[in-house]
């Protein structure tokens, strides 16, 4: 079961954080891209996006981020074949409303994945003061799993989800995994936060902080492509 106890994206602040590999091996697409690297905790901010390469785990490989835009990128991840998460490269949208200001959050996703290896493709939602993560995974390949135990299954957003509860010791985590894969859909965000708020009441009228999209990967060996083809998280 792969741990969630990560990368708040704050971790581009803790480059003590040690992964036992030289970072760097790993190619940009072979078109020339706005922005690329290589660097452990690479970042950069295009069109109201902020991107990270973002490895944080133990035992990671190589891995380069490129991105056209915010909406447009992705990585190339050479990560051995062993557990545990190696990282998670992501586009971030900040919102900065509360749960009951927001008059809608939504997201459309398309992404290229690869059929081999171990990852899940996912949402990683904060609130401001990083004390509940939301995750939603579209699609998952290989031995990953989500923190918690399972709560049934339930149609929000315009998917179906099995919904996990459970807690990495710094925060509670509410994982939602889409009961098929998909590579492309939008996501009605704001009905899956007032089911955990008022129908479950798992947590308050929180503030959401960041809307992260990305590829939380555990293996990829031999070097593996993500593409992010589009992502927009719009909300009012």
């Amino acid at each position: 079961m792969a741990s969630t106890l990560r990368k708040i994206t704050m971790a581009v602040l803790a480059p003590a954080m040690a992964i036992g590999a030289t970072v760097g091996l790993a190619s940009a697409p072979a078109s020339a891209a706005v922005w690329s690297s290589c660097d452990q905790w690479a970042n950069t901010s295009l069109n109201g996006y902020t991107l990270y390469n973002n490895i944080w785990g133990s035992g990671a490989g190589s891995q380069c981020i490129w991105a056209n835009s915010g909406t447009n990128w992705g990585v190339n991840a050479n990560h051995p074949n062993t557990g545990g998460i190696k990282s998670y490269p992501n586009s971030k949208k900040v919102v900065n409303k509360s749960i009951t200001s927001l008059g809608s959050l939504s997201s459309n996703y398309n992404v290229s994945v690869p059929s081999s290896g171990a990852y899940n493709t996912s949402y990683d939602i904060w609130d401001t003061n990083y004390k509940y993560e939301i995750m939603l995974w579209v699609n998952k390949t290989g031995a990953v799993g989500p923190l918690g135990t399972s709560q049934g299954n339930v149609t929000l957003g315009g998917h179906t989800w099995t919904v996990y509860k459970g807690t990495n010791g710094s925060n509670q985590v509410f994982s939602f995994v889409r009961t098929s894969n998909s590579t492309s859909g939008t996501v009605n965000v704001l009905p899956i936060l007032k089911w955990i708020k008022d129908t479950k009441g798992w947590f308050g009228n929180e503030t959401i902080g960041d809307v992260q999209f990305g590829f939380e990967i555990t293996s990829s060996s031999g070097g593996l492509n993500f593409t992010t083809n589009n992502l927009t998280v719009s909300s009012s």
